[in-house]
């Protein structure tokens, strides 16, 4: 069912860009959108209540998405929205845009094309969820754009637990790391793989740990700088904005919030929320 545009009469100038993900990771985002859109308000929302959107059904999780956005584009009547999350978007993005075609929105898709533009061996893995290596969209993207290149899909169905306890401060077991991340290095005809997509927003915050117990150095690309190249480039389109990444004129403006569909982060999240400059504010889920 197509739902009605909310009422955008008593909009300040600038609405808020709305970033989403099913936890943390969607941070990863943020950080680069803050980067390029310095004085934008900006809301974001962590369906925890959900997390980890892996073990879902895909008609229940779709249908679960779809309704929460119904409520939360009528609260915060947002610019746009970024689903800061793979998983959500190669099962949803369509569906949204169907339901919702007043909206913008910004999907996180595998970043395949990039990577197959830039590999020199021509061996490229994609570290993903389970959901994400499933999607027939993650293998409409490596039939379009690298059909030329070795593509290994790589499920790591534990590391976004691990990056959320990671991010909180606790010890995680680097050998669980590796053993999600070793099936990602390919050695043929002499060539090793040099490019590993990080097709999860949670993953760039294990960037360090990847790195460091990696068999040997690889580009692991991360996504948020395009995702926030292309917000900005459809905010100008609709706000008739010039080149210029300061989409808003003047930074005075409340604060940027943080919700959560549980209603209830621990305080280490808490303590994350303040490091990114958001204040937690609560949903019902």
């Amino acid at each position: 069912m197509i739902k009605e545009k909310p009422d955008h009469d008593n909009l300040p100038d600038k609405a808020p860009v709305l970033v989403f993900d099913s936890g943390i990771g969607g941070l990863t985002v943020l950080r680069e959108l803050r980067v390029w859109l310095p004085d934008r308000r900006f809301v974001y929302v962590a369906d925890d209540a959900g997390f980890p959107y892996g073990d879902w059904e895909e008609e229940a999780l779709c249908d679960r998405i779809i309704k929460l956005f119904d409520r939360l584009l009528a609260e915060h009547k947002p610019a746009i929205v970024v689903i800061a999350c793979n998983t959500a978007s190669t099962l949803v993005l369509d569906d949204l845009r169907a339901a919702f075609p007043f909206m913008k929105f910004v999907g996180t898709v595998p970043a395949i094309k990039p990577a197959a533009e830039r590999t020199r061996s021509g061996l490229v893995s994609v570290l993903a969820t389970p959901g994400t290596v499933r999607r027939a969209y993650t293998h409409d993207l490596i039939q379009s754009f690298a059909s030329k290149c070795h593509v290994k899909l790589v499920g790591a169905n534990l590391l976004a637990t691990l990056a959320e306890a990671h991010i909180r401060g606790e010890q995680i077991d680097e050998a669980q790391v590796l053993a999600q991340i070793e099936p990602c290095f390919v050695e043929e005809d002499g060539r090793r793989t040099d490019i590993v997509v990080l097709a999860c927003t949670h993953y760039p915050f294990l960037a360090n740990v990847f790195r460091k117990l990696a068999p040997w150095p690889v580009d692991w690309l991360d996504p948020a700088e395009a995702i926030a190249r292309r917000t900005i480039s459809l905010l100008q389109q609709s706000e008739g904005q010039g080149e210029s990444g300061n989409m808003q004129e003047s930074s005075d403006h409340p604060h940027d919030v943080a919700e959560f569909t549980s209603g209830k982060p621990d305080f280490a999240i808490r303590r994350l929320l303040q490091g990114f400059g958001l204040q937690f504010d609560h949903i019902d889920g």
